[in-house]
């Protein structure tokens, strides 16, 4: 129980702030740019400069080889989900148009602008390397994979004639380049000047209450009462919020029993946590940019976005048995 009620805590505090960029928003204090440039300065400054501050603070050499063992149980689960989608796809009927939306709703998260403030409130910063991990995996298979399936699902083109150009901009996002520079300068043991740690570390502090204010502002430009539970819908849902974080459960308590794999406390409730986290907050611009159904990508966004409140606290309480 007290478990279940941190976690509310923790969510309220989310939602509060959410709820602030929503109001501010709603009464005209942010123009019609204003959320795009939020989401410019968090993803191309301030989290990459917040991951510097923490792997320099939270890791080591040594700790690294236990962080390239617990990405294997990411991956797996990314890649299960995938199948998982896909044959729901099959069995489902889901129309061309939604597919690719459909199957990075449920393989892919939000990692960023829920995905980081959340697992700070839950955990605090001593759990950003794990975070890392999980952002690491979900950075590669949207960008490497999930994106090519909604280009590729454009009810409008020639799929034999289609031919989608590869962006490593997109594969190495800014926040994902920090980690790799960050990694590099922690191998290499350059202390950090304080100054300059002081000035990164302000910055980083940025990126949970911009991200929190980004979303509300992002709820309120999409309608809280545009959206509606379809069965397309649900199914979304289903797979984001109890499907996604089961197989990576499952592939742990595998893990554990088979090979003796035991993943430390903090890194099991982190990569559950990350893997149960609303949907890609970019699923309508890559819906519309394939002629896809934008308002079917933006419907599950924001119905995430708004069940997670829910989700979480819940799935705070049964980590505790795993």
């Amino acid at each position: 129980m007290t478990v279940f009620l941190t976690s509310v805590s923790s969510v309220v505090e989310i939602v509060l702030i959410m709820a602030l960029g929503y109001i501010l928003r709603r009464n005209g204090w942010f123009g019609d740019t204003f959320g795009s440039n939020i989401a410019s300065l968090i993803t191309k400054i301030a989290l990459p400069a917040s991951i510097f501050v923490s792997v320099m603070k939270y890791l080591s050499r040594d700790k690294l080889a236990s962080l390239g063992i617990g990405i294997i149980f990411p991956a797996l689960a990314v890649v299960i989900s995938y199948l998982l989608a896909f044959a729901a796809v099959k069995i489902f009927h889901i129309r061309k148009g939604q597919r690719g939306i459909f199957i990075n709703a449920v393989a892919n998260a939000n990692t960023i602008f829920i995905g980081m403030p959340l697992n700070n409130a839950l955990f605090g910063s001593k759990a950003m390397s794990y975070f890392l991990i999980y952002y690491i995996v979900n950075t590669v298979s949207t960008w490497a994979f999930g994106v090519f399936l909604i280009q590729n699902d454009d009810p409008t083109s020639d799929q034999n004639k289609s031919k989608q150009e590869f962006d490593w901009h997109k594969l190495l996002p800014m926040p994902l380049v920090g980690f790799i520079f960050s990694i590099i300068w922690l191998l290499i043991g350059i202390p950090v000047p304080n100054f300059l740690g002081q000035t990164v570390s302000y910055v980083g502090s940025l990126v949970t209450p911009l991200s929190l204010i980004y979303i509300g502002i992002v709820l309120y430009d999409a309608g809280l009462n545009n959206f509606h539970f379809e069965r397309d819908s649900i199914l979304a849902l289903l797979g984001r919020f109890i499907i996604s974080p089961l197989v990576l459960i499952l592939l742990i308590k595998l893990g554990a029993g088979t090979v003796g794999l035991q993943l430390p406390s903090l890194m099991r409730q982190t990569l559950v946590v990350q893997s149960a986290t609303p949907m890609l907050a970019v699923l309508p611009i890559l819906a519309a940019e394939a002629h896809g159904d934008v308002k079917y990508a933006t419907d599950v966004v924001v119905m995430s976005t708004v069940l997670f409140v829910v989700v979480v606290p819940i799935l705070m309480s049964i980590l505790q048995f795993v």
